[in-house]
């Protein structure tokens, strides 16, 4: 009898029969199954992130797309304002360049004419100072003159002096004595007539006018006297030595008194001076009979 091949044995059959599936499998087989399913599971969930990242980075890229071309297009505003003030810029460098050329003539004339004008000043300069020094040579000479006039001055003013007339009118310097009076004549400012004249009955010629002397008191230096001038008498009583005895005279210029000072009185004489102003004096009258 023939077996066919595809039909286990009854041995086969009982073998079979009493090994079964182990459980161990099973079981790993269901981890399996579970492991898959947790995979898949966090496969989606990953798939779902990245889904939404990826939208995310796709709004953010638009976003970021918009900025750039907002960014580009401020540059390209930009670009085109640098542009022109590179242009601006250009054109005040030329206007700068034209102003430092001017700036540099105008100051190289200013040179020129500021040498000019020293050189102007110098000249001047020392024309000035060679006339200064003229001047200065003319000036110390009439200091010099000067200086040695007001010695003379000073050293005649100590001896003379001015006072008033017995007219009320200031009169001109004072001879004390005999030497003041020759002081008074190398001045020259007047005529001067020096006298010394006795009691007596008939008057004495003094330069221009006649003099009598009538009285004298020594002790108090006093004296009284007539003065015969244009015709008149003119009787000058009790005058004292020193004293400026005046009168007018026609003719007298500026109408200038005359004036007698006498600087000595002694018994029955007076000794002095007649001093007249510096024009022609007239005649002396002829003295009177008496």
């Amino acid at each position: 009898m023939s077996i066919s091949p595809n039909v286990p044995s009854p041995e086969e059959s009982y073998h079979y029969q009493n090994m079964g599936t182990p459980r161990w499998i099973v079981a790993l087989f269901v981890i399996l199954v579970a492991a898959l399913a947790v995979i898949a599971y966090a496969g989606y969930s990953v798939q779902g992130r990245l889904e939404q990242e990826v939208a995310k980075a796709g709004e953010q890229n638009k976003i970021l797309t918009a900025q750039l071309e907002q960014a580009n297009s401020r540059i390209a505003d930009l670009k085109g304002q640098v542009e022109v003030a590179a242009q601006k810029i250009g054109m005040t460098q030329d206007e700068l360049a034209r102003a430092r050329s001017r700036a540099e003539d105008i100051r190289k004339q200013q040179l020129a004419s500021d040498q000019k004008l020293t050189e102007q000043i110098t000249t001047a300069q020392k024309e000035s100072e060679a006339k200064i020094g003229a001047v200065a040579t003319d000036v110390t000479g009439a200091k010099k003159d000067i200086e040695a006039t007001r010695s003379d001055l000073e050293a005649t003013k100590t001896k003379l002096e001015r006072a008033a007339g017995d007219m009320g009118v200031m009169s001109g310097l004072i001879a004390r004595n005999h030497d003041d009076l020759e002081e008074l004549k190398r001045k020259g400012d007047r005529n001067y007539y020096e006298f010394s004249i006795q009691k007596a009955k008939s008057a004495q010629h003094v330069g221009p006018v006649q003099i009598a002397l009538s009285k004298t008191d020594p002790k108090k230096a006093k004296y009284t006297m007539t003065v015969l001038a244009d015709d008149k008498s003119i009787e000058k009583k009790d005058k004292t030595a020193g004293e400026p005895v005046q009168f007018y005279v026609k003719g007298s210029a500026r109408m200038t008194p005359y004036e007698i000072v006498v600087f000595d009185v002694g018994k029955n004489q007076i000794s002095g001076y007649l001093a007249t102003p510096k024009e022609a004096a007239p005649a002396a009258p002829a003295a009177p009979t008496k």
